[in-house]
């Protein structure tokens, strides 16, 4: 095992700057920057979110790559939790990574692309829906060819995720806009209720723009010297997504009005056209489909494979079904399961509603990440350690105030939906009893 170990380790510095920023950026970049203005009703603290919605995401990622590397295990986060906190935890995880995380996720991306889908051929709203639908059950049926199939669909697409934010940026910044974008001073808008309120709504759609990097640690096993470049390529990586984040959206403020960007979901094809013209901008919003597309299979691949493990260990209802594969070993009832959770979602919420529960929850977890890097290093001091957080426990500690803080700001601006998710994951509280007293029994 070691000696495959060792054949496996040939990821240097750069690939593995191209992996952390190829798991990261998906369709929040594009789709995020209305919610963003709405909730904090400037330009500056626009900005500002963006900027620290990364320094959030970069605490997060140097933190949680140590376990990735101390912990390189099939699982990932399920495998922290469960070694920091005991089983229940970690079942709470991954029914709420089952029930809530990937199936929202799917929905929302199949939502957006059907918004996008309608716009673009200028059908009516009752056609977003049904275009959403199509997306996430073809991106399914191609899953369902195998992982290879999959993989490769999945490789091709990347390059379309940075083609759009390229041409975006490149010709935005070249183009003179009627709009005078600055950072500071930073002030909230007068209808947000002040910083906090700006900042948390505002944060809440950045993270989801930001979401993938608990996934960055997971190269730590295939790295070459990943005590060295790890650090670098989480730094690196994410700093440049900031880079590009925050340059995109100076565009869309720099070209549009503020008041035709907030909840304007359609902001990333108006910039477009507005910088190409009509023909040009369709052409760049073909490519953000494109991407959207493949960030939902990208999804769909990962999703379907969690009810699967968790069937494998007899841990789910229908745990004898779950665990059935085609003749491709893909996991097709888990596909259909999460493929039919996703449809449903669609048709009972929206975007944003869909991505800010889904962060909401998943954030209360990461939290959960960042108190375990903390409490292995007290109660497992010999652990080996690959790789250790840079300016311990300072970056930790901002990663627990971030999650704190975003959890926190959306039971106060959105609590009916926090509510909605924390009763959704605490439902797999009974379910863990029962299914622990099914086991008992065999």
């Amino acid at each position: 095992m070691n000696e495959q170990n060792k054949l496996n380790r040939t990821m240097t510095l750069i690939p593995a700057v191209s992996t952390v920023m190829g798991t990261v950026i998906g369709a929040g970049v594009f789709f995020k920057a209305s919610s963003v203005a709405s909730a904090t009703g400037s330009t500056s603290m626009s900005i500002f979110v963006w900027i620290l919605g990364g320094l959030i995401s970069l605490a997060a990622g140097l933190t949680g790559a140590e376990l990735a590397a101390a912990l390189p295990q099939t699982g990932g986060m399920l495998v922290y939790i469960e070694r920091a906190y005991g089983k229940l935890p970690s079942y709470l995880l991954g029914w709420a990574q089952i029930i809530v995380y990937f199936p929202a996720s799917v929905a929302a991306k199949g939502v957006i692309f059907g918004t996008q889908v309608a716009n673009l051929f200028h059908l009516s709203t009752n056609a977003i829906i049904p275009a959403g639908v199509l997306a996430v059950a073809s991106v399914f049926l191609i899953n369902l060819l195998g992982s290879k199939v999959a993989g490769q669909f999945q490789s091709i697409t990347l390059f379309f995720k940075l083609i759009p934010l390229a041409l975006i940026v490149i010709f935005g910044l070249l183009q003179p806009g009627g709009v005078d974008v600055s950072l500071f001073p930073v002030t909230p808008g007068a209808h947000t209720g002040g910083w906090a309120t700006a900042i948390g709504g505002g944060l809440l759609a950045t993270m989801y723009a930001y979401d993938g990097w608990i996934h960055v640690g997971n190269i730590a096993g295939e790295m070459k010297n990943p005590s060295r470049d790890l650090p670098r390529a989480i730094t690196g990586g994410l700093l440049g997504i900031m880079v590009i984040y925050v340059l995109v959206n100076f565009v869309y403020l720099h070209s549009l009005p503020f008041g035709a960007i907030a909840g304007n979901e359609n902001t990333s094809m108006d910039v477009a056209s507005h910088i190409f013209g009509g023909f040009g901008g369709k052409l760049i919003t073909i490519g953000i489909l494109v991407s959207i597309y493949g960030t939902l299979n990208g999804y769909t691949m990962t999703g379907m494979r969690l009810p699967y493990a968790m069937a494998l260990e007899n841990e789910l209802p229908f745990s004898k079904q779950l665990r059935q594969l085609n003749r491709f070993q893909i996991p097709y009832v888990a596909g259909i399961f999460q493929l039919v959770l996703a449809i449903a979602l669609m048709f009972v919420g929206g975007f944003d509603t869909l991505t800010d529960m889904l962060i909401f929850v998943i954030w209360l977890f990461y939290t959960l990440v960042f108190v375990a890097v903390i409490k292995l290093r007290i109660t497992e001091p010999d652990l080996p350690r690959p790789y250790k957080v840079p300016l311990y426990p300072v970056v930790p500690i901002i990663g627990i105030l971030g999650g704190l803080f975003i959890i926190v700001m959306t039971l106060i601006s959105e609590f009916q939906l926090a509510v909605i998710g924390l009763l959704l994951t605490l439902a797999g509280l009974p379910l863990y009893f029962y299914m622990q007293k099914r086991k008992r029994q065999l």
